[in-house]
This record gives C-alpha cells, sequence and structure tokens, in this order.
C-alpha cells in the first residue's frame, strides 16, 4: 500500500478506539455485518459453499459453522488492519493475495462496496452513539485503502484466469 494513506493521527486513534470497543464479540459482530451485506445484496449468498453445499437462505449460511469461521476471519482481517495503521504497507502482499483468493471464488471488484456498506452498517449499529462521522470517516479511509491493495490481486492475473 501506498505510504500515502491519509490517515491522520486522530483518524488512526479513533480507529483503535472504536475497534477495541468491538473486539470483546468479533463474531457477533460479524454477523451483523454479513446479514446486512445479504440483506443488500441477496446475490452474493451462493458464493459461500462448503462441501458443495449450496445454502437456501442467508440465515442458514449464517448459522453454519463453517461460514462462522469465516466471518472470523474476516474479523481478524480487520484486526490485522487496525493493529497496523502506521504501516498499512506491512500487509500489502497478504491483502493483494487475499483479493486473488476472492477473484477466484467469484466475488467480483464492485461486491467491495456493499461490503464496504456492511462494515460501516455494523460499526454504527455495534458503536452506538460512539459512531461519529468522523468516525465513519476513518472507517471508510482504512477500508478504501485495504480494498484497493486486495484490488491489487485482481490486476495481477492474467486475462482469461
Amino acid at each position: 500500500m501506498e505510504s500515502g494513506v491519509p490517515l491522520s493521527g486522530g483518524q488512526r486513534a479513533l480507529i483503535r478506539e472504536s475497534w477495541q470497543r468491538l473486539s470483546g464479540s468479533p463474531v457477533q459482530h460479524g454477523l451483523v455485518l454479513f446479514t446486512r451485506l445479504f440483506d443488500l445484496d441477496p446475490d452474493l449468498l451462493p458464493l459461500f459453499q462448503y462441501n458443495c453445499k449450496q445454502f437456501a437462505s442467508p440465515q442458514e449460511c449464517l448459522s453454519a459453522p463453517e461460514f462462522l469461521d469465516h466471518i472470523r476471519k474476516v474479523m481478524l482481517v480487520i484486526d490485522a488492519a487496525v493493529s497496523h495503521l502506521e504501516n498499512l504497507a506491512c500487509l500489502e502482499e497478504y491483502l493483494c493475495n487475499l483479493g486473488k483468493k476472492h477473484q477466484a471464488v467469484g466475488v467480483k471488484v464492485e461486491s467491495f462496496s456493499t461490503v464496504g456498506e456492511s462494515l460501516l452498517y455494523m460499526l454504527e449499529k455495534c458503536l452506538g452513539a460512539a459512531f461519529s462521522p468522523e468516525v465513519q470517516e476513518a472507517w471508510s479511509k482504512l477500508y478504501n485503502a485495504v480494498v484497493k491493495a486486495m484490488q491489487r490481486g485482481w490486476e495481477t492475473l492474467p486475462e482469461g484466469d
């Protein structure tokens, strides 16, 4: 990631403080995020298949142990980004590879805007009054930096892959 990620010291502090408030219940907060994601874009549900099992409903998916593991992984990626706010570049290769993995299972780059909306929704619902416009702006900037790194995973694949 470029070292010019436009996060001020104050924005980094807001991100850390708000994430700390959520750190005790990552799966529960991840469920809020993914419930919102499926509400906004139900067509994403078929992307989540485990052992060739297609879920009949978002509720079935959201309660599957394999999907709960996916939620834990997503929350760990967010945690890694928060833990490396001063040096997001150290996550570049990891996030690029994560982008490749998402492309390989059929995720479209455009879906990340819906994921971003769902992340902000989760933060708003779980932080309540602590979710200020400043917190929203800081998280939006962080999320955009993470997505840009993941998108580079798409860009490094040859055509036809």
